[in-house]
């Protein structure tokens, strides 16, 4: 997060065009914690060095797909400026690119445009708003 704001990143599908905001992130690679994976995919799809300051939460997907669990984590920025990274798994770069970073404002969804309505990330920006609860709105680069 940088004051209240938090990174999302944009996909755009090769196949339709279709394009969506989510949140930095993916699975585990063979041999790597769970702190290193979370650092490795923001470097590999933003840009950005970080360093994971706490769990946020950990919550069940309501919405079945590849992954059970979603852990969000809160990050401070160690390195770089926030760019459209890439996605170094072949089947995942042969779908789609990541076209754009956004910040977006946690406590505006008037900020959140098509993201509001998405009905993965909508649901997440809110959880993650609520999970906060504003003690991290504002705090500088976390």
């Amino acid at each position: 997060m940088r004051d209240g704001r938090v990174l999302l990143i944009r996909h755009r599908h090769y196949s339709d065009g279709r394009s969506y905001w989510l949140f930095p992130g993916g699975g585990i690679e063979p041999g790597e914690s769970e702190l290193e994976c979370v650092c490795r995919e923001m470097r590999e799809e933003t840009g950005l060095e970080v360093k994971v300051e706490r769990l946020v939460f950990d919550k069940p997907y309501e919405i079945q797909g590849m992954y059970r669990r979603r852990h969000m984590y809160l990050c401070s920025i160690v390195a770089g400026e926030p760019a459209p990274g890439f996605e170094p798994e072949p089947e995942a770069a042969a779908e789609y690119q990541i076209i754009a970073v956004r910040w977006f404002d946690l406590a505006d969804e008037s900020d959140w445009g098509d993201a509001a309505h998405d009905r993965f990330t909508g649901p997440e920006l809110r959880l993650l708003r609520a999970a906060l609860d504003g003690s991290q709105l504002g705090s500088g680069d976390r």
